[in-house]
């Protein structure tokens, strides 16, 4: 019996043999862009000038891709179902970054993003037509499938300590390769070394092997060739050993519960020859683990070939062994399995038991590997992550912070968001201790805050809807028609509950994946005529491939015009290194700017090359071109604390101080938590007020003391909030009084007669080594703000005079003064 979901996909569909030569140019460049994209390391959503050519080149190929949709497509366009209206929906996510860009705490990252969502459209409408075509699914699937055994084995050649070897494989066509190895593909962090591959973050490819573990187990059970099941059974324990390798947590935790719901969608058959598999290839792993770690960790200090040829001996012994059960299972065993239960699991949930069942077996593992010895048997490093594994563990405690910053910016910015890469842009305001984190490790979190509550009820009205469809669609499908797009569910699911943890989405080969994935799964969901909408829809496709053909056309344009940019921004980084010549650095910046004008790296190159000049030559000329494009660029990035602090430098070289402290003040409430900006803010309030009194102007000098005293009293509470934070949560940045900062402060409120604030402040600072100067003046200040109140530290006083005989007579003089 025909499948009614599938049977639709056919009419549409005519067999590959006819498909005119563009067809077949559109799947090779798809293809292509798939296999370039994870090698690009800059392809991370592009907050760094080295970052952003490979990223605005994917965006240019991906605007290429949709030209040539337009060209097999723009015929067969139409809106007679509920698929047909997913390609215009999908406009609806960059549209919504865009509208969000107009208010956006950071319009260089908010365009960025805007670029991103762009290509995530248009992978989205190009793989949701290409993959309607069986044949054509079939391919791609296969291609997807050898492009993450490419990154499995890219990653152990680097981790077997052959980067170069690695990197010259991929260096001519990767941005990613410098110094002839490709960046972190091993990294380093507190835990030690922790295997990448192309990601340079851990826990990313954690979930990228996530996905991939289950990928390659549902492809072995699908496959009929022998050949496709041994290579596929092969990559599992590869697969393993590198989430093992990753020392991901995140990866260990989600792994069973992305498991166990997959396994939900299969009949009991195949929910148990998932099972063997997944514990045939996990025992297999854990028993070759210690090694290829220790290996690993050797041969990345010194390069061994002995032991690097011992190394891929026992990765390739394993994974041999595991290829041998699974052929033999998928040869003789699992063909009888299904006829033998199917009575058994005729009964009504039974396909509920399995599920169950592996939540028992997972609780029972984690429970013996996170608490008690036999973790063991993992490498150190494994079983010191495991260990760890706890809801007060301070990676937890951190990201439940996070999420709670993150709807503080929300909160401020709650219907259209403050813009793409306002995580990044803003979390200093809003953080509740003074941590360092450019992201929010949450996907969801960070797509609320950065497009508001319309942005994220559409994105998720998107992705509930094509789950929602494509799981109506799987129930009705025969088994040809459930195998042909689950990969893709796989796909989707699997990085998205991981993404709730961290920031995988981030990058864009693995949100590329995701907007593949989402693709595949509309092209086999349960689409449904549209018969309330009466109009006719015979032009729709001539409309539709008008507008997007001439947005792809922008993109284009923008984005090749973005690479120009940054090529120039680069060329000036290279230049500044051997060359002093101010023409010859200026030139490329002028070319940057004049396309991108509140480019950041190059707004503070420029900067820097007219304050030198203006030093040399005292030519007011550059001086106001200096603060003409440093007003101009907070314009548009009034959170970037480099050129905020460019702007001050500025005013200091004409000895503006005020207006540099009033610039420092007007910031302070966007780093609450820098505790270098509360020094320069006390110390210069203090200076400024200090000279005020001197020149008899006291309401200059009270309006900086009180600035200044009012920055310190920021600093205490801030000191106070801190002690209350758990103890297993890490603070972050050194946030505390330094002898300076207490100076300055005792101080001021000495000078404003606020005697008793004066003397518990200078008391925080007393040192028992009075010896350094410093902490003779604090001591000296302390003891004149005691007497001054009618009492005394007398054991202060007299360390005071056994250090310094003129100690009295120092203070004396302090009590003499008339402020």
């Amino acid at each position: 019996m025909s499948n009614p979901v599938y049977g639709k996909q056919a009419k549409r569909s005519s067999s590959v043999e006819k498909k005119p030569v563009q067809f077949w140019l559109l799947i090779v460049a798809f293809i292509a862009f798939l296999v370039w994209t994870p090698f690009q390391v800059a392809l991370f959503n592009g907050q760094m000038l080295e970052f952003e050519k490979p990223l605005f080149w994917g965006v240019a190929l991906s605007s290429i891709l949709l030209l040539l949709w337009i060209v097999n497509y723009y015929k067969s366009f139409q809106l007679a179902d509920q698929r047909d209206w997913l390609p215009l929906a999908v406009l609806l996510l960059p549209i919504t970054y865009l509208l969000s860009y107009f208010g956006a705490a950071s319009h260089y990252l908010a365009m960025n993003m805007v670029l991103v969502e762009c290509l995530y459209a248009i992978i989205f409408i190009v793989s949701l037509y290409l993959l309607q075509d069986q044949r054509t699914n079939q391919i791609i699937q296969t291609a997807i499938m050898t492009v993450a055994y490419i990154i499995v084995g890219f990653g152990f050649l680097n981790w077997f300590g052959q980067g170069k070897f690695a990197g010259a494989l991929v260096a001519w066509f990767s941005f990613g390769v410098m110094n002839g190895k490709y960046t972190d593909a091993v990294m380093t962090d507190s835990n030690g070394l922790r295997l990448t591959s192309v990601f340079q973050y851990a826990n990313t490819y954690a979930a990228f092997l996530m996905a991939f573990l289950f990928a390659a187990v549902f492809c072995l059970i699908r496959s009929k060739k022998w050949y496709g099941q041994a290579i596929h059974a092969l990559m599992l324990v590869p697969i393993i050993v590198s989430i093992l390798l990753t020392l991901s947590r995140g990866g260990l935790v989600m792994l069973p519960v992305v498991f166990v719901l997959l396994l939900l969608f299969l009949k009991p058959a195949k929910q148990i020859l998932w099972v063997i598999y997944c514990a045939i290839a996990g025992v297999v792993s854990l028993g070759i683990s210690k090694e290829v770690t220790d290996l690993g960790l050797q041969l990345n200090q010194k390069f061994e070939a002995g032991a690097a040829a011992k190394a891929w001996a026992f990765l390739l012994i394993a994974s041999l062994i595991v290829a041998a059960l699974g052929w033999v299972i998928q040869k003789f065993i699992a063909p009888k399995m299904e006829q033998g239960l199917a009575k058994t699991f005729a009964k009504k949930l039974a396909n509920l038991w399995i599920p169950v069942g592996a939540i028992v077996v997972a609780g029972v593992v984690a429970f013996l590997l996170i608490g008690t010895s036999v973790r063991d048997i993992l490498p150190q490093n494994v079983s010191t992550r495991l260990e760890n594994i706890n809801f007060k563990q301070h990676s937890v405690l951190e990201r439940i912070t996070f999420y709670e910053d993150g709807m503080k910016v929300v909160k401020d910015y709650p219907v259209l968001g403050a813009g793409g890469g306002a995580w990044a842009a803003l979390y200093e305001k809003y953080q509740n201790n003074p941590y360092t984190s450019r992201q929010a490790h949450n996907f969801f979190v960070q797509y609320l805050l950065e497009v508001g509550i319309v942005g994220f009820v559409i994105f998720m009205a998107f992705v509930i809807f094509i789950f929602y469809k494509y799981i109506r669609g799987y129930i009705k499908a025969d088994e040809e028609g459930k195998e042909s797009y689950f990969l893709y569910l796989i796909l989707a699911l699997s990085i998205l509950l991981h993404s709730i943890l961290d920031f995988n989405m981030s990058y864009v080969f693995i949100g590329i994946l995701v907007f593949v994935g989402l693709g595949g799964m509309a092209a086999g969901m349960d689409s449904q005529p549209l018969r309330k909408f009466s109009w006719k829809t015979e032009g729709a496709g001539w409309i539709y491939s008008l507008v997007v053909g001439i947005g792809s056309i922008v993109v284009l344009i923008t984005s090749i015009r973005f690479v120009q940019a940054a090529d120039a921004g680069l060329e000036a980084k290279k230049i500044v290194q051997t060359s002093t010549s101010f023409e010859e650095i200026k030139a490329p910046l002028d070319k940057d700017l004049g396309i991108r004008s509140s480019h950041p790296d190059s707004v503070l190159l420029m900067s820097s090359l007219y304050q030198s000049v203006f030093k040399q030559t005292q030519n007011e000329s550059f001086y106001n071109a200096d603060y003409v494009l440093l007003t101009s660029a907070l314009k548009k990035e009034s959170y970037n604390k480099d050129i905020i602090n460019a702007l001050i430098t500025n005013y200091q070289l004409k000895n503006e101080q005020d207006k540099a402290y009033d610039t420092l003040v007007a910031n302070a409430p966007k780093f609450n938590w820098d505790i270098e900006w509360y020094e320069r803010l006390i110390t210069q309030g203090f200076e400024l007020g200090y000279a005020a009194l001197g020149q008899g102007d006291t309401g200059s000098k009270d309006k900086y003391f009180k600035e200044g005293i009012a920055a310190f009293e920021r600093v205490q509470a801030g000191l106070k909030h801190l002690a209350t934070i758990p103890k297993e949560q890490l603070t972050g940045r050194p946030f505390s009084n330094s002898p300076m900062m207490i100076l300055d402060a005792g101080k001021m409120y000495f000078m404003t007669n606020q005697l008793d604030k004066a003397a518990d402040t200078l008391k925080k600072g007393l040192k028992k080594d009075l010896s350094d100067s410093t902490n003779r003046e604090i001591a000296h200040w302390y003891v004149a703000a005691m007497q001054k109140q009618g009492s005394n530290d007398q054991a202060v006083l007299d360390q005071l005079i056994k250090v310094d005989p003129t100690a009295k007579e120092q203070i004396e003089n302090l009590l003499k003064l008339n402020f």
